[in-house]
């Protein structure tokens, strides 16, 4: 069950609110999403929509008015429908809508068509998703256009503004009980990492690893998970997306596993890179502990104040060294930088958002384009990587094929950070001896 309650949802709508002078804000639903023919995936909710209201079903709308003299909170929701309840579940219906959420009023939003130009009447501005070409939102754009038309209404929306902005914006600063969603989610994502290492051994599938993890996930109550599992083994990790995980493990190979779970739809993300057979060879111990070394200098530097655009060259300054302690590049680091020699074996970011979606589109700069500073209350995952192909004969033998991710999620606290998955065993030992501490 979900921390946040309605209080919460009212806030932020107040907050959404606030940063508008007046006008009506549409939110839509998300839409089922057909997989084959006549099945689709398993429904998640548009983020933007949920953070708003907290409504999970689909055919929703949320429209929020405000005017100098009031403002309302209105819910469009698809009515009870034994037939619907009878083939795939009941919903919940008008009335048990507006005895649920928080909101001034909720209506079966097959009204929609007839209530909007009466909701738009009077206001100048309409705030929606520039890019949702939903059904709604186009007979908003319409009935918006026949007001402007009409004799005699001197006021109507003269002015269409994107309010997803708004609304990631809000999104950057988690609340407690956001955070203490990600960590719940963390905490299975933890069990999932050590349940892998724990059975892994050559000659398995990619695919059995992912299945363990995929247990663990749903056996614990995760309803999904934060993205398509990464399991990767040997030089299967130089492929930055590799998803196909078909293949075997092999004896002496390591594995890199980007996989995590979502709780009540609040995302983590994480990266563990470890031996198949439980032992690093000396080789994968020199590369992976740089990289290791390379994430906890730059999570260390992570506080209040610093810009993710620093944080960012931090990184790579500091990766393109390690190339050059492995002696696979050769030169000075600033020139080698410049060329961007380094971005052949570390070409990712340092990290991106998270909160309700694993790639949280929140702002990275400001309205004058600058890059933003950490405040308490983001969370960003750390993730440094160094990827050398097993074909690259420029580079010595002992590392080809070798391919490391480590990642964490880091919540900005008023003092510096904290690592919120720091319970993932990481540095060698600790992986060594999860890896030998299976038992049946």
């Amino acid at each position: 069950m979900s921390l946040m309650n309605e209080i919460h949802y009212e806030s932020r709508r107040q907050k959404l609110l606030s940063s508008v002078e007046e006008g009506v804000i549409i939110l839509t639903s998300a839409s089922p999403q057909t997989r084959s023919n006549d099945t689709e995936y398993p429904y998640r909710q548009n983020s933007n929509f949920y953070y708003m209201c907290g409504f999970k079903e689909d055919n929703a709308l949320l429209v929020l008015v405000k005017s100098k003299e009031f403002s309302k909170s209105i819910l469009f929701v698809e009515p009870y429908n034994e037939e619907h309840a009878l083939w795939n579940g009941s919903r919940l219906g008008v009335e048990k809508a507006l005895a649920s959420y928080n909101v001034d009023e909720v209506y079966d939003i097959h009204t929609y068509s007839l209530l909007i130009k009466e909701i738009l009447r009077d206001h100048i501005a309409l705030y929606i998703d520039l890019f949702d070409d939903s059904l709604w939102i186009l007979q908003a754009k319409k009935c918006a256009k026949e007001l402007h038309e009409t004799r005699g209404v001197k006021r109507h929306i003269r002015t269409i503004y994107d309010v997803t902005h708004l609304i990631r914006t809000l999104r950057l600063i988690k609340s407690h009980e956001e955070i203490l969603e990600i960590k719940k989610a963390i905490e299975l994502t933890a069990k999932a990492h050590h349940k892998a290492m724990q059975i892994s051994k050559a000659g398995m599938h990619e695919y059995e690893l992912q299945a363990h993890m995929s247990y663990v996930f749903q056996s614990n109550g995760a309803q999904a998970e934060s993205y398509e599992a990464i399991v990767a083994g040997g030089n299967n990790a130089n492929t930055l997306h590799y998803i196909n995980n078909r293949d075997v493990l092999r004896d002496g190979d390591l594995v890199l596993i980007d996989a995590a779970c979502e709780w009540e739809l609040y995302a983590s993300d994480i990266t563990r890179t470890f031996p198949v057979n439980g032992k690093f060879s000396e080789a994968q111990r020199e590369v992976y502990e740089k990289v290791l070394d390379v994430q906890l200098r730059v999570i260390e530097a992570m506080k209040p104040g610093v810009k993710r655009d620093w944080l960012q060259h931090y990184s790579e300054e500091l990766l393109c060294q390690v190339l050059i302690d492995l002696g696979i590049l050769s030169g000075d680091c600033k020139i080698l930088m410049e060329s961007k020699a380094h971005k052949k074996y570390a070409p990712h970011g340092i990290g991106h958002w998270m909160g309700l979606d694993v790639h949280d589109p929140c702002p990275y700069v400001d309205d004058e384009g600058e890059s933003l500073s950490f405040v308490s209350g983001m969370v960003m995952t750390i993730e440094p990587g160094i990827y050398i192909r097993a074909d690259d004969e420029t580079v010595d033998e002992k590392y080809r094929g070798i391919g490391i991710r480590i990642e964490d999620d880091i919540l900005i606290t008023e003092m510096g950070y904290e690592n919120l998955s720091t319970a993932i065993v990481k540095s060698v030992a600790e992986i060594e001896a999860m890896c030998r501490s299976y038992v049946l």
